[in-house]
């Protein structure tokens, strides 16, 4: 029996550029998986805070099963440690060996940003050049390289709560080739913009409705609870709404707001990541339609990252 690899946050990061991991999400998403419902257990810490921890399981018949591990430990900032860390483990599907030991923090930033361009391939312009990132957290840093691969980037604007992280990010991706510039002023940078994607842990709207311009593509990343939001009411009304998943339905304030307030209901969705990969639902109808994405994740995004970094997504 083969050795279980081993792949560290170099060699995952290696293996899994975009070129090759959207393509690979696509054809996740077109063939479909077997994806239960993530299990949440509160894990107890003697004399501390507990910590959470997310199990994520997926696995497509006679190929691969993969499981990642999410433990967010909020206390760890006291001990200078950071509050999230993954693991993922991969496995033959058929006879449950284990393949690789993945690292599972860049398996979910990368298959994330992925994930959004992914979507934007579909919803935004052909013609989308500008990008506005909202965030300079670790998915938002990623996002200019990921849209990148789908539409032809020409200008790329951050914004965040920290100016001085905002500009430390523009300068960043200056140095990757792009032309990058900070700002302070969100509404303008909302409203000249072709694609907004947000990445944040917000639980107030930072986005409103009324910046966004006609034909614009908003990308919503970073509410993954109930308590969480980046976009007001205004940002759904009049826009063509698509999910990643149907969990999004369950799990996002940012979706479980505006549908309390009979601001759209679960009717008005029009299609999920999958039903897009497929064709079974269409995309952008014209350049004036104004097109939002709310993503939270899914297992299926994991296994596919895991099968390219270990297997190199082999038929």
């Amino acid at each position: 029996m083969p050795a279980m690899q081993v792949f560290d946050t170099t060699h995952t990061r290696a293996a899994l550029p975009f070129e090759r991991l959207i393509p690979a999400l696509h054809r996740m998403f077109t063939a479909g998986a077997e994806v239960p419902p993530r299990q949440v257990l509160q894990v107890d810490v003697p004399g501390g805070t507990a910590f959470t921890s997310l199990i994520m399981a997926a696995w497509q018949a006679g190929r691969a099963y993969g499981v990642k591990v999410v433990n967010i430990a909020p206390g760890n900032a006291a001990r200078g440690l950071p509050g999230l860390h993954a693991s993922y483990l991969l496995h033959d599907a058929t006879t449950g060996v284990p393949l690789a030991l993945i690292d599972g923090d860049e398996i979910t930033a990368r298959r994330t940003a992925a994930a959004s361009a992914l979507a934007a391939s579909f919803l935004a312009r052909a013609d989308a050049a500008h990008l506005l990132v909202v965030g300079a957290g670790r998915v938002a840093r990623l996002l200019p390289a990921a849209y990148r691969c789908v539409r032809p980037l020409r200008r790329v604007t951050v914004w965040a709560r920290s100016p001085a992280a905002a500009s430390a990010l523009a300068a960043e991706w200056r140095g990757q080739g792009f032309d990058a510039d900070a700002t302070t002023d969100l509404a303008h940078a909302v409203a000249a913009a072709d694609l907004v994607s947000c990445a944040t842990l917000a639980t107030a709207p930072l986005v409103q409705g009324g910046w966004l311009r006609g034909g614009s593509h908003l990308d919503l990343i970073g509410s993954f609870t109930p308590a969480m939001r980046e976009a007001d009411d205004d940002c759904f009304r009049g826009a063509s709404l698509f999910v990643d998943t149907p969990e999004a339905l369950a799990k996002s304030g940012e979706l479980l707001g505006p549908m309390s307030r009979g601001v759209f209901t679960e009717r008005d969705i029009r299609g999920t990541l999958a039903g897009l990969c497929r064709g079974d639902v269409g995309g952008r109808a014209n350049d004036t339609e104004r097109t939002v994405f709310k993503s939270v994740g899914s297992a299926l995004e994991d296994l596919a990252a895991a099968m390219l970094v270990a297997l190199a997504d082999r038929p």
